[in-house]
């Protein structure tokens, strides 16, 4: 028997604040955030990624945020092309539809959990997850909540997954 081919799963990691999360942060929520993370999957030669406009991909950096802050290495999955595209375009059209996007709940770095832990058995990094309760356990963070639950974020560049011939 022949042994199955492995593929490679990277997640992108980029600091949407480009550096101002670290300074600012000790002053506005009296704690060290390093970054505002998005993230996105790498696998199949692709980019995927989870915004307001739904899953989207792109060619690996070919967002307008242009190469990622940081490259973790997830693992690697036996998940064909083939069936992974079945199962984006199912996300697609339940869990991850554009409307259920949320800044706080269900956003890019949820998508790439879940995502992850289909490919591999393994979850993104705590210190990505866990960074909307760092926020919102600040009084600045709770204040701030109804004006940053009204935010959608689409990075720019990259295609919808899951709709044939462009159909929306």
């Amino acid at each position: 028997m022949e042994p199955p081919n492995l593929y490679p799963v990277k997640l992108y990691v980029y600091d949407l604040s480009k550096g101002l999360a670290r300074r600012l942060s000790p002053i506005m929520l009296g704690k060290q955030l390093e970054g505002i993370w998005h993230t996105s999957i790498v696998v199949h030669k692709d980019e995927f990624f989870f915004g307001s406009g739904g899953i989207s991909s792109c060619p690996p950096g070919g967002t307008l945020l242009g190469p990622p802050d940081s490259v973790v290495d997830v693992g690697s999955t036996e998940v064909t092309e083939e069936i992974f595209l079945e199962y984006l375009s199912s996300l697609g059209e339940s869990l991850f539809r554009g409307e259920a996007y949320n800044l706080f709940e269900h956003n890019c770095n949820t998508f790439s959990n879940e995502v992850a832990q289909f490919l591999t058995g393994r979850k993104i990094p705590s210190y990505i997850t866990d960074l909307p309760s760092e926020v919102l356990s600040t009084p600045f963070g709770q204040a701030l909540r109804p004006l940053l639950d009204s935010i959608q974020i689409q990075p720019p560049g990259g295609s919808t997954v899951g709709r044939p011939n462009g159909q929306s």
